[in-house]
Parts: structure tokens; C-alpha cells; sequence
């Protein structure tokens, strides 16, 4: 999920790399589950996500939307995030505590950090100082802090993954609005069809859902193989996507 934000009014003013030491560190949030609880649509999961969490459930994705996952449209694209559920995370045992810790979603690895997308198509991290009210945290790598293997891959993954939301959204506003709207993503979709006729707008509409479906189908919803790298399968899709879209 995109934001526009002004860093000086959320963060601590600084831009932190893997191997910087952040003050995030709240001792293992014992008697603490704030972060697990009304955070709505917010914690969007990316495949690797997905991944993670069926392999950690033993469920498909079909059943994890029964009760743990829920689809929203975000940027333009039909995307799962975790669904609340009596207003907390469905993941959250009985004691505040996570019950799927080792596999929990990007999202939750990151937090209370945030990336910032620079324009070479990196990122850095920065700290949310807003988002955490526990007092006195310490300092801690951002490397252990985000705990994933192979963390040059996944940071890379994480760039790729940014970069594909943007360019199928340029194709969903193109396919909705047409090329002259592609740097207006403030335009209304009233204001943006009018003009065109129902027939058209249908049509517009139809194509935006199969695109976003395709993405769905074949970075989400078929199933990765757990004995093969997770990463190698995932380039093999989002190629055949790229081939298929032209994006």
C-alpha cells in the first residue's frame, strides 16, 4: 500500500539500512498485543505472505479466506490483507500472543518501521514514532528486527514486488480511463469516463477485473511448492504476467 506522507511528522528524521542499528526492540511485546488489534484492512500481504501462511496453516488460500484473509482493492489491484475478526487479528491466541510468529506476514516483521522508496527503485527503512506506545525500546539490527532468511532476496523481492503494483495499476487506470489519465491518479472515475458510453465503461471495467484476477490467480491463489525456492517460482509467474500484459 502507497502512502504520501511527510517524514518529519512520523519518523525520527532518519533512513535506515539492513545493517543499522533502529531503537525497535520492545521487549518481545510481553503484555502487549496493541499492533494485533482494529488494524482493519491495513495489513496487506504480498505472496511470499501467502506462501508463509499456508504453509504455517496447512490451509489453501481458498480457505484461508473463510476466516483469516480477506480481498480488498488497493491501487487499483484485488489484493489480500489479514481480516480482523471481533476486531483483532485472527492469529491472536488466547494469551496476546501470535500464534503463527515464525511465518507472520512482511507487514508485521516491519512494524513500527516503514520503507521509504527512494527514485533509483531502492528503498531504506525509517522508524513510525507514533505507532508503537510501548516506553523504552532498544536498539536492534533492522536485519534481525525483520528476521527473514536470505534478507539481500527478499529485500530485492520486496523492490520487484513495489515496482509491479505500480506498473499494474498504470495498466488498470490506463484500461479504466485511458492513456491521458495515467499521471492523474486523482481523477474520478465520473470525471475520467465521462463521455464514454455504458457499453464502453463495461468493457473498461471487465478488463480491469481480469487483470487483477490474472494477478490473483497466478501469484496468490496457485499454491507454491514447498520443496522448490520460493523466489525462482515466484520470477517464473510475475515474468509470464509481464509477457501477457505487456507491462
Amino acid at each position: 500500500m502507497l502512502r504520501n506522507v511527510d517524514l518529519s511528522e512520523i519518523s525520527d528524521g532518519r533512513l535506515y539500512e539492513l545493517n543499522d542499528m533502529v531503537k525497535a526492540e520492545c521487549n518481545d511485546c510481553k503484555g502487549c498485543s496493541k499492533c494485533c488489534r482494529g488494524m482493519g484492512d491495513t495489513i496487506k500481504l504480498d505472496p511470499y505472505d501467502i506462501k508463509r501462511l499456508t504453509e504455517a496453516t496447512g490451509k489453501s488460500f481458498e480457505q484461508l479466506l473463510a476466516n483469516e484473509v480477506e480481498l480488498n482493492v488497493v491501487d487499483g489491484m484485488i489484493l489480500p490483507n489479514i481480516k480482523m475478526v471481533d476486531g483483532h487479528c485472527p492469529f491472536l491466541n488466547d494469551e496476546g500472543r501470535c500464534g503463527i510468529h515464525g511465518s507472520r506476514p512482511g507487514f508485521c516483521r516491519l512494524f513500527p518501521l516503514g520503507r521509504y522508496y527512494e527514485e533509483d527503485g531502492g528503498f531504506r527503512y525509517f522508524l513510525q514514532v507514533h505507532e508503537c506506545d510501548r516506553a523504552g525500546h532498544a536498539k536492534v539490527k533492522v536485519n534481525k528486527w525483520i528476521d527473514t532468511p536470505e534478507p539481500a532476496r527478499y529485500d530485492r523481492y520486496v523492490v520487484d514486488w513495489h515496482k509491479f503494483q505500480k506498473d499494474i495499476q498504470i495498466k488498470v487506470i490506463g484500461a479504466l480511463f485511458g492513456t491521458d489519465h495515467l499521471d492523474d491518479q486523482s481523477t474520478s472515475g465520473a470525471a475520467a469516463t465521462a463521455g464514454m458510453s455504458e457499453e464502453d465503461i463495461a468493457i473498461a471495467e471487465e478488463t480491469a477485473r481480469n487483470i487483477s484476477m490474472l494477478v490473483l490467480n497466478t501469484l496468490y491463489i496457485t499454491r507454491y511448492e514447498e520443496s522448490k525456492d520460493f523466489y525462482q517460482q515466484f520470477y517464473g509467474r510475475l515474468a509470464r504476467i509481464r509477457d501477457m500484459l505487456g507491462v
